[in-house]
């Protein structure tokens, strides 16, 4: 089990377009499928991205301000978004307005999907920018070779790690999935006094799972999976998981087979996300591209 206390002077300016530092609390084993990064991301300045996509599922938490991608809407304060493999979106147009820099913060898992693809570690991609730095350099989210090629920054990092073309699986979804957890209802945890939750969804054949847990103050929760890695984020509240405090921001990774034993010492509110193992299909997907954007998209 892995816990992560929240340390508001730890940030790295690792975004391509500098407007966005991160604190990275959770991460994978790099050389996995089942790879991935659980990051806390503050706005520091007006923030622009041109419509893109990925070829690693993505979840999004708001907890200060709302996210902008124009013709695909808004990810408002609070909502939870399911951004699958392969979907475009945006672009993406968040000025600060009346927002201070540093004053919006949003909660983004990044990890491997259901199609095997994997997901590139941040040391794997700060290796390679500077690799890359060494034939080109970067104008926002693109690579300018010295060659005169011009890629998207992403593909070109990928070829540099891995060796080969980066394949975007086509979306299982028709659009970015949103949640607004305020509509859902708390249902009590069976055998967990005090202990309540919202399922908020499930995704892909992976059945990867959203849901908020909620422990009244006084109250204790011994939770186990035996497939799955959990991680949670606390929104509120003060805990101990074994005696060790945790607060607001607290990032818990718990591994399957592990047990987590948490006491609330006040109302504790919980962020969870659910990741069983990623199973290799019986037969490899024809359903990719391999360009950045596709001219459907």
């Amino acid at each position: 089990m892995k816990i992560v206390a929240h340390d508001p002077d730890k940030w790295s300016k690792d975004h391509p377009t500098g407007a966005i530092a991160f604190q990275h609390t959770l991460k994978g084993d790099p050389s996995s499928i089942d790879n991935f990064m659980y990051v806390l991301a503050r706005q520091d300045a007006d923030f622009e991205m041109p419509r893109h996509r990925h070829n690693f599922d993505q979840i999004r938490l708001p907890l200060t301000g709302d996210m902008d991608f124009t013709r695909d809407g808004v990810l408002r304060e609070g909502e939870v978004g399911y951004f699958p493999e392969g979907i475009a979106y945006g672009p993406q147009s968040d000025p600060l307005g009346k927002a201070k820099p540093g004053d919006r913060l949003q909660l983004v898992l990044q990890f491997g999907g259901a199609s095997t693809y994997g997901f590139m570690s941040i040391e794997q991609r700060r290796e390679a920018w500077a690799a890359l730095l060494k034939r080109g350099h970067f104008e926002g989210p693109y690579f300018h070779g010295d060659d005169g090629k011009v890629q998207w920054g992403l593909n070109a990092i990928w070829e540099e790690v891995f060796g080969v073309r980066l394949k975007y699986p086509r979306s299982r979804y028709k659009g970015i999935v949103v949640a607004e957890p305020d509509r859902f209802n708390w249902l009590q945890l069976a055998g967990a006094p005090g202990v309540e939750h919202k399922f908020l969804g499930a995704f892909s054949e992976r059945a990867v799972w959203v849901e908020m847990v909620r422990l009244h103050a006084g109250a204790t929760w011994t939770s186990t999976d035996e497939k799955a890695r959990r991680l949670f984020v606390v929104l509120s509240g003060e805990g101990r998981i074994d005696g060790e405090p945790v607060g607001q921001y607290t990032a818990i990774q718990v591994e399957p087979g592990e047990t987590l034993r948490l006491a609330a010492t006040a109302r504790l509110s919980l962020f969870e996300i659910g990741l069983p193992p990623i199973e290799q299909p019986v037969a490899e997907s024809r359903e990719f591209d391999f360009d950045e954007i596709p001219s459907a998209a």
